[in-house]
């Protein structure tokens, strides 16, 4: 009886916590819809994140997709020259990179810097009474703090998920043209014939709710951090953990619903 009560506890306890969470996203967005409208968001702030956010997620963004690339182009590789399709290469690694590695590489980024810099920031302010200050002061912190945030986010992730399609398919070039000998019009040929707009766009779009869903996540554990240093270091774990989780879960719901509503045929 007393674990059945536990259970049911913890159910409850997670269902509020997703509808605080739905209601910081809600928030954030229509007030940042309402304050780009009249000309009152506080878009140095968001500049300021975008910064930050571009600047500590470049270099690793980098050494990600590199290592991807070539591991994606040594797998294809060695399965199209078994079956004698060798300048296929570019079409597989390509799509593989656009449609799936690019978008997930791009959360794990935003996901582990941006969200852990967020909570960090936005739960040391709640630690230290901040937040309480500012609404004191009559300042919305949703306003003021986690609606640039998620602009910035949004927008910085799918400039990650670029650079890492530009890198992955320049390191796959590199190792089937260099050490797998494909030619490289072969190469590029097959890749612009599959590759298509829809696939970048879709990228871009799945690059985009990812960087949403972290910055909400994250902005929404730094205000409720409690407990001191500790309670700081316990809301970045808990962003980073569930940012990371929903992307995944993003990610399977839209796929699933690309492939319902466009076939790969139609891409």
């Amino acid at each position: 009886m007393f674990e059945e009560v536990v259970v049911v506890a913890s159910i409850a306890s997670s269902t509020r916590t997703f509808g605080r969470g739905v209601r910081l996203g809600v928030r954030a967005t229509a007030l940042m819809g309402y304050d780009l409208a009249r000309g009152r968001f506080p878009l140095r702030e968001a500049l300021v994140q975008a910064w930050f956010f571009v600047s500590v997620s470049m270099l690793p963004a980098i050494l990600i997709s590199l290592p991807m690339g070539v591991v994606i182009a040594v797998q294809v590789g060695s399965i199209t020259e078994n079956i004698g399709a060798g300048s296929m290469a570019g079409a597989v690694g390509g799509m593989g990179v656009m449609q799936q590695i690019a978008p997930l590489a791009a959360a794990l980024l935003v996901g582990g810097a941006g969200a852990s810099a967020i909570a960090a920031d936005l739960g040391a302010r709640t630690v230290r009474e901040e937040i309480d200050a500012l609404r004191t002061m009559g300042i919305d912190p949703h306003r003021r703090l986690v609606a640039p945030r998620v602009l910035a986010m949004t927008v910085v992730a799918p400039m990650l998920a670029v650079l890492v399609i530009l890198m992955s398919i320049l390191a796959g070039f590199f190792v089937a043209s260099v050490g797998q000998g494909v030619a490289p019009g072969s190469y590029w040929l097959s890749f612009g014939s599959f590759a298509t707009v829809t696939d970048l766009v879709i990228c871009l779009g799945k690059s985009a709710v990812f960087g949403y869903l972290v910055a909400v996540i994250a902005g929404q554990r730094g205000l409720e951090a409690g407990g001191g240093p500790k309670g700081v270091a316990d809301c970045v774990n808990a962003a980073v953990v569930l940012g990371m989780l929903a992307c995944l879960v993003a990610n399977l719901v839209i796929t699933q619903l690309v492939l319902l509503f466009l076939p790969m045929g139609f891409l």
